[in-house]
């Protein structure tokens, strides 16, 4: 029986270290989910690596503990990149079709991509993707895929995401340390557009907005194609911040409190408007389930929603909608807004989006694995499952992030015994 393909997703978080391994027969294109594990982060501030040490040790117990699970090592995976370093921008380039009778190969599709990345950047920064958006021939535009066209100019347009070298390759070395390759480094961003975009939202034109715990990633699809990607240095932290500071509760205390404000918000709503009573007891928290025993035992949840958590939320809705506007693309996405990652689970959030942004809104969770997903099928782990159908569509060659840059990768001698035996073991039946 022939061994299955097997993928390795990476998502290193502000919140947390999330490992997921994947397997596929070949006979079977469905993506099995057979390992997940999710640790607590450490080392990473606004979702880039500032203790190297921390982030080696919690992505080492993420790794180990899928690994236990799904029964096999890890030898490659492929991994998240976010934080405020990131930036975007919409690049051309234009080649003569080689072929004297002007049929377009991929060969040409694949020097127009190159000659549209042939921008000057500073020393300390490196492409990430260069994503194709769409193609002319012979000043026709629109086109998606232009092979087996006649023509005889090829122009392109793309869209190019870059970071900063130094947060690359602090990430590709924590991921050598552990003794697993980095097959690729993907946006955040662009992975959870994968994992709960509809493709007739991104036809449309629609906003993705990944919450995280330190930074929240941007990314803009106009008439299909992607437009704008970028990240803003705020996320669902700050409002746990917030509660712990307004109430003077610790920070696992105030996220506590956080989790627990949507469903009792329906609550209220449901409730017979002539019950006083249970009215009054829907709208107290008691703060001793959380394990607080100094201070007041029980408070108002109206007071927590509307003078702490709101107020955040349209702070961070307003910074998104100058986005925005700076992109120009506000008025192009009548599919509106997607809210997705630990940030959108926040009370009311999606009001709050409507408000601000004036665009309709919903919170997109991830969609396309099978197996064990009852762990990650919540907007929190949007970002590792798309990394793992990126990384799937990228390995059958039909990925829309089609150009990403060969990593140069140091080869870790401490890892040289283990490589070692898992070059024996390939030999054995």
């Amino acid at each position: 029986m022939k061994r299955p393909f097997i993928t390795t997703a990476i998502d290193i978080g502000t919140s947390k270290i999330t490992t997921v391994i994947t397997t596929q027969d070949e006979d079977s294109k469905s993506l099995r989910v057979v390992g997940v594990s999710s640790v607590v982060s450490r080392g990473v501030r606004k979702s880039q690596v500032v203790d190297i040490d921390d982030v080696i040790e919690a992505a080492t117990e993420s790794v180990e503990m899928a690994e236990r699970m799904a029964g096999f090592s890890v030898k490659d995976a492929v991994v998240s990149v976010s934080g405020i370093h990131i930036e975007s921008q919409n690049s051309k380039g234009l080649v003569a079709v080689q072929d004297a009778g002007g049929e377009i190969s991929e060969s040409d599709v694949a020097r127009v991509v190159d000659a549209a990345k042939a921008i000057p950047l500073p020393n300390a920064r490196e492409i990430i993707h260069v994503i194709p958006r769409f193609f002319l021939v012979d000043n026709q535009d629109g086109i998606k895929d232009p092979v087996g066209m006649s023509g005889v100019r090829l122009e392109s347009e793309a869209h190019l995401v870059t970071g900063s070298s130094v947060n690359i390759k602090n990430i590709t070395k924590v991921m050598s340390e552990i003794g697993v390759d980095t097959k690729n480094l993907v946006f955040a961003g662009v992975a959870s557009a994968e994992a709960v975009l509809t493709d007739t939202e991104k036809e449309l034109g629609v906003v993705l907005v990944d919450i995280g715990g330190g930074t929240t990633s941007i990314t803009v699809y106009v008439e299909g194609a992607l437009s704008y990607s970028g990240v803003i240095p705020v996320g669902a932290k700050n409002i746990t911040n917030d509660i712990a500071i307004g109430l003077r509760v610790g920070l696992d205390s105030a996220e506590a409190i956080k989790r627990a404000l949507p469903p009792d918000e329906h609550t209220i709503k449901a409730l017979d408007p002539k019950n006083l009573n249970a009215k009054k007891a829907a709208d107290e928290i008691d703060l001793t389930k959380f394990g607080i025993k100094d201070g007041p035992k029980k408070i108002s949840r109206k007071a927590v929603c509307e003078g702490i958590v709101r107020p955040r939320l349209n702070e961070l809705f307003e910074l998104v909608k100058k986005e925005l506007i700076k992109a120009g693309v506000g008025s192009k996405t009548p599919a509106g807004l997607v809210l997705t990652g630990g940030g959108a689970l926040t009370y009311s959030i999606s009001d709050s989006a409507r408000k601000v942004l004036n665009m309709q809104s919903r919170i997109g969770s991830p969609i396309g694995l099978s197996g064990l997903v009852d762990e990650i099928k919540t907007p929190e782990f949007a970002t590792v499952t798309g990394l793992i159908m990126l990384s799937n569509k990228n390995t059958n060659n039909n990925s829309a992030v089609s150009s990403m840059p060969k990593l140069n990768l140091s080869f870790n001698f401490g890892n040289f015994g283990q490589k070692l035996a898992d070059l024996f073991k390939s030999f054995l039946p």
